[in-house]
């Protein structure tokens, strides 16, 4: 009988506890929405992503399916190119704007700064939640990288492009395009400056750069990259270390031209007169593309100083691809008043040097800030 006793003292235990949980469960339960309220599935907001195609393979088309390196860039306007891929509706709210139909080697100063003048512009629509930009691979790295220093905003802008036209088998564009509208539409993005997507992986403007001809995973940065985009996920392992957008002294809005910045290729007898013909040219700085650490030749040295002379800024660069190059190492940089890039390459060390310039042209400024950028 107490055996008894204790099973029914034990199930009514378990029933008041059943009762107790049921009814905590129930204060808990949201109440069923009143028809036509919204849901919570409903309440949450897609961002709205502005997709500004500029032109590149990505917009490009080939005679065959086979053409993965032989076809026409430009062809294909954004919108279409956003109609192919319906993924993208799933996930953001997006329009398409055609800012250039051109291959990226095409672009100069004055179209640099017309695309980021229009980003700015967007960016400071209060409807506009993040900036993707289709663009050739050509020059990709040198406009991600002046729009790393010159926007102010901390909203998402996602420089996109690939290496294989539409048409082709293996296509790289769609999958590329959708990763770049998730980046650009995840919070997670915000305040790391301009960024560049590609091959399911996130670098920093600062440090990409393009290193095949015909590989989709041509793009690297020299400390990898920011992170990864996995089965629609944007998946950040570092931070930018170096100042960007909001941290930089230049403001695109304020930027109307930008002085000529020229690069000399150094290689075995090298024509010194390569040095004059950017001087005639009117070039306000030369950045030295020298061998090694930044070597330069005996019989080119003389031409660079002749250059400097002239009030020409000399900056000293490494075509290695990698690398820092070492002040008052391979040359007496002190004594000759010329600069280094720092680990900046060649292409991207022109930029940092035109906006340089429209801020100083002390030497000993302007080699700080190569250190800070």
């Amino acid at each position: 009988m107490k055996r008894f006793a204790r099973l029914n003292t034990l199930s009514a235990l378990l029933l008041a506890a059943s009762l107790t949980t049921g009814i905590a469960h129930a204060q808990l339960a949201p109440s069923a929405p009143a028809a036509g309220a919204p849901t919570q599935a409903s309440e949450a907001r897609k961002a709205n992503i502005v997709i500004i195609g500029t032109g590149g393979t990505i917009a490009g088309a080939g005679a065959a399916a086979t053409n993965t390196a032989a076809y026409q860039s430009a062809v294909v306007p954004v919108d279409k190119i956003i109609a192919s891929v319906p993924e993208i509706s799933k996930i953001a709210n997006v329009k398409g704007e055609q800012v250039f139909q051109i291959g990226s080697e095409s672009f100069n100063n004055e179209r640099l700064l017309k695309l980021g003048k229009r980003v700015s512009e967007l960016l400071k629509q209060p409807d506009v939640d993040g900036i993707v930009i289709t663009h050739g691979t050509d020059t990709i790295e040198e406009t991600t990288y002046f729009l790393n220093l010159t926007l102010k905003s901390d909203k998402p802008v996602v420089v996109v492009g690939s290496m294989r036209p539409g048409t082709a088998l293996g296509a790289d564009g769609a999958l590329n395009l959708y990763d770049a509208v998730l980046v650009a539409s995840s919070p997670e993005s915000r305040g790391k400056g301009t960024l560049a997507v590609l091959n399911d992986e996130i670098h920093t403007g600062r440090d990409v750069t393009k290193s095949n001809t015909f590989k989709i995973e041509t793009f690297r940065s020299p400390f990898g990259p920011l992170g990864y985009v996995v089965e629609g996920r944007t998946l950040y392992y570092r931070l930018p270390a170096r100042p960007h957008t909001m941290q930089t002294e230049w403001d695109i809005d304020k930027i109307d031209k930008l002085p000529e910045v020229a690069v000399v290729y150094a290689y075995g007898n090298v024509n010194p007169a390569s040095i004059d013909a950017a001087v005639k040219n009117g070039a306000k700085a030369i950045v030295y593309a020298a061998t090694g650490n930044g070597s330069v030749g005996d019989y080119m040295v003389e031409p660079l100083k002749a250059a400097r002379a002239k009030g020409v800024q000399i900056v000293r660069a490494s075509r290695t691809g990698g690398g820092v190059v070492v002040r008052n190492a391979e040359q007496p940089d002190d004594k000759y008043d010329w600069l280094v890039t720092d680990d900046q390459l060649p292409q991207k060390a022109r930029i940092l040097m035109a906006l340089a310039l429209t801020k100083t042209n002390d030497t000993k400024e302007l080699q700080k800030i190569f250190w800070k950028y």
